[in-house]
């Protein structure tokens, strides 16, 4: 397994605990980083996603609710609204990392920690957001 991979799964993880704890973010990040035995920049691509995420949740989550049709993000599984939330981000957020390597990173992540019908639906979702997603489009615009 990569190191970005890595990074995106405990990144996924982080999220999960956060939203049954919403603490102290600075805190709970010290305190999973602490026990994390990975190296610096697998926990700086971590720390730099679940930020993103964090800063950009409202317009994340208004582009999820717009494009998983009769699914509500409280009826998602905690582990697939999650894995969603970071494959928006990286489509819309991250210049460096081409879309389709985003969608198939989301996928394997599904395949190791979501329910058998998770790939399926993380693929079904982020691969329209993706295919509607004009150049140049920023999450405000459609969401």
């Amino acid at each position: 397994m990569g190191q970005r991979r890595f990074s995106r799964e405990l990144a996924l993880k982080f999220l999960y605990q956060f939203e049954f704890n919403k603490a102290d973010f600075d805190d709970q990040m010290a305190s999973f980083t602490e026990r994390t035995s990975s190296k610096e920049d697998v926990k700086a691509f971590m720390e730099e996603l679940v930020t993103k995420v964090l800063n950009n949740m409202e317009e994340i989550d208004g582009i999820l609710k717009k494009y998983s049709e009769h699914w509500a993000l409280d009826r998602m599984t905690v582990i697939d609204r999650n894995i969603l939330r970071l494959g928006v981000c990286e489509l819309f957020y991250s210049q460096t990392i081409p879309p389709k390597v985003v969608i198939n990173e989301a996928v394997e992540i599904a395949k190791r920690y979501g329910s058998e019908e998770s790939p399926d639906f993380i693929n079904g979702i982020l691969d329209k957001i993706f295919k509607e997603m004009p150049k140049g489009m920023t999450p405000s615009s459609i969401g």
